[in-house]
């Protein structure tokens, strides 16, 4: 090994890492609470060492040349085993200790802070780093390696993962109280089609779902509204904008208290399952396993979970 690659720090690579994360040195300076001329300082210094750019402008873009691509990688794995190393100090003080870095897509985040407090009840020094996604960017952060673990619903056949199912994710249809609708005891799907359609944005995994759906009962909608949050797609149904197929998750607090009503349309729930998904040449860190673990052996308080996001008067 080359005897300048020993100065490295491991600051510099933290820097490194965030702004090869933001494409941004501004962002990450914000992000790390720095100036952007410390930034700039650790990424000119690391160059020096390695003896290559690691960034290059096109327009006002910013890329990462090869030398940064492989040193992204080396930085990952050198902070993953270090991550590792301190779990295995705490296992040898006989607790469970670290951090839990998940990601989510945005329709998971209603059930998942109850599921992460009920593992924190067994482990209480483990730590949760959360990232709330959509379907797109929880794809991209796979592909990063960025988090030990990922919950989503359909996943992805073309890349090398390992799923678990473990929580049925029912999506439903929703209309304010006094839409007409609301007053049918039974529907079919087309008896939605006048109305508005109001959709999540490009990349969502629920419109994903819902798009193949909607092509398999053939089924077309003339107006659709495209909002980019679960909540403000809830508040849009209630402003009474049109209506809308969302998680039974993200719903269930406007349901019970009568802010919105669930349609009985005959061909709904749209039933997909909520999987932990990890990459398979990612080795799951002491903390990532015992997750897995507890969602396996667990299913006593993921069935009291699924009734507590289910049942409504």
């Amino acid at each position: 090994m080359r005897k300048s690659l020993m100065r490295i720090t491991l600051r510099q690579l933290r820097v490194f890492n965030e702004v090869c994360d933001l494409r941004s040195f501004s962002r990450a300076a914000e992000e790390m609470s720095l100036t952007q001329p410390a930034v700039s300082l650790q990424i000119r210094q690391l160059e020096e060492v390695i003896g290559q750019p690691l960034f290059d402008y096109v327009g006002k873009k910013l890329y990462l040349t090869e030398a940064a691509e492989a040193l992204q990688g080396a930085s990952r794995d050198i902070f993953g085993r270090l991550e590792s190393f301190d779990m295995q100090l705490s296992d040898l003080q006989g607790s469970l200790q670290g951090q839990l870095k998940l990601a989510v897509e945005s329709s998971a985040k209603y059930f998942l802070p109850h599921l992460f407090a009920a593992f924190k009840r067994k482990h209480p020094e483990v730590s949760l780093v959360l990232s709330v996604v959509n379907r797109a960017q929880a794809l991209r952060r796979l592909s990063d390696n960025r988090d030990d673990l990922l919950i989503m619903s359909m996943v992805p056949q073309d890349m090398d993962l390992e799923f678990l199912p473990f929580l049925t994710n029912d999506i439903i249809a929703v209309a304010p109280v006094g839409h007409p609708l609301a007053q049918e005891r039974t529907l079919r799907l087309q008896a939605l089609e006048p109305w508005p359609l109001l959709i999540r944005e490009a990349g969502s995994g629920t419109r994903m779902a819902c798009e193949v759906f909607f092509k398999e009962k053939r089924v077309h909608f003339g107006q659709t509204l495209e909002v980019g949050s679960a909540e403000a797609q809830k508040e849009a149904v209630v402003a009474g904008l049109g209506v809308a197929l969302l998680s039974r998750h993200a719903v269930i607090g406007e349901l019970r208290s009568g802010a919105l009503r669930e349609l009985a349309v005959a061909e709904l729930p749209l039933r997909r399952s909520w999987c932990l998904v990890r990459a398979k040449a990612r080795r799951p860190s002491p903390v990532a396993a015992a997750f897995l673990a507890f969602i396996r052996e667990e299913r006593a308080q993921l069935s009291s979970l699924a009734e507590r996001f289910v049942h409504c008067p």
